[in-house]
């Protein structure tokens, strides 16, 4: 992911019964009770962040990489994930992976992904048996051993790899092709017991988000050219390798939401079911109050839906709570360009 300028930071609570938020300067000594916000920045301002929203106080924390560490997170922040005690923050354009300990944001070490002073251009990060799999748009996926924090090997996929899901013993990648005049159109498997790719699955230009109905099923938003060749989502079957266009009109965006998926585009916030591939309801929440759909994230453990609001991609953003209904909770006013946040209790 990639965006757009300056970070501003406000901070507002919108809800009936609810009491505004408080912006606070200072970070939380431990992380509870709230979420940690991984705010993306925009391209070549050095402007990544973390925020941390407190719900015990209605208090918002800004800069807390900055706070922690005492130094800046970097250029476009693009994903984070916790696995075990640590967490783990991709920076793209820096080149960087960021471990930070879990429970009180502390840094732990920060791993140039570079080679031979070239950017590996890092994009996202999943967990398999004690490994993380990184993809880097240098057409690699990294392999990280989360003990002794070293990469072990890079493997060879196809051209700007992104998005990553691990089913069983089995990587998939999106290849997207994303920097190159012809968009890639595959997805790569990578058996995880031998590091190695075993095999190539055509779906169809730019494919990004893959997301899994069961073991055997997986969705994927194939995203088109962005002009003349529509975005769309396709099922996969893998048993079967049939792989059918279930919704062949311009979508955004997927998130999991159980056994259904969420569907967005620029005004449009869709539910999807994965056991029928049809649209449940095509305005399942509305989007009047949000600027710029950016990103959707289902926190299970809340049952709750998260919408990243960009805000035009140059002010700082919002994030607006949902619950699994479709019914809205609240609106927290955080920094640049949010795009994904763990959840504590």
């Amino acid at each position: 992911m990639r965006l757009i300028n300056l970070i501003l930071i406000l901070l507002l609570l919108v809800g009936c019964t609810k009491k505004p938020i408080k912006l606070n300067g200072n970070s939380p000594s431990v992380f509870s009770n709230g979420f940690l916000v991984l705010n993306e920045g925009n391209k070549d301002l050095n402007n990544a962040s973390l925020s941390w929203i407190d719900l015990t106080s209605n208090q918002v924390s800004e800069d807390v990489f900055l706070s922690k560490t005492g130094r800046k997170l970097g250029d476009t922040g693009n994903d984070l994930q916790r696995y075990g005690n640590k967490l783990y923050v991709v920076v793209d354009v820096s080149s960087t992976l960021e471990v930070l300990d879990a429970k009180t944001g502390s840094s732990i070490k920060q791993i140039s992904m570079q080679l031979n002073g070239k950017a590996k251009e890092p994009r996202n990060i999943v967990f398999q048996d004690g490994k993380a799999y990184i993809s880097c748009f240098d057409g690699y996926v990294d392999v990280l051993d989360t003990s002794t924090l070293q990469i072990q090997k890079r493997i060879k996929v196809g051209d700007n790899p992104e998005h990553m899901l691990v089913i069983k013993d089995r990587l998939y990648v999106s290849n997207s092709g994303g920097l190159n005049p012809s968009l890639d159109s595959t997805l790569s498997v990578i058996d995880c017991n031998s590091n190695l790719e075993i095999s190539k699955i055509v779906v169809g230009k730019n494919p990004g988000k893959i997301v899994t109905q069961n073991d055997s099923v997986l969705y994927v938003h194939v995203r088109g050219n962005y002009s003349s060749l529509p975005s769309s989502l396709k099922k996969i079957n893998l048993g079967s390798s049939v792989i059918q266009s279930v919704v062949a009109n311009n979508i955004t965006g997927i998130e999991k939401m159980e056994e259904q998926l969420l569907l967005f585009s620029s005004d449009a916030i869709a539910l999807f079911d994965m056991q029928t591939s049809s649209i449940l309801d095509a305005s399942f929440i509305s989007t009047t109050t949000i600027k710029t759909i950016y990103r959707i994230q289902y926190v299970e453990a809340l049952k709750q839906i998260f919408v990243y609001d960009a805000n035009y991609y140059t002010n700082s953003g919002f994030i607006h709570r949902y619950t699994n209904s479709g019914q809205f909770i609240q609106k927290h006013h955080v920094g640049l360009n949010p795009n994904s946040l763990i959840y504590y209790e």
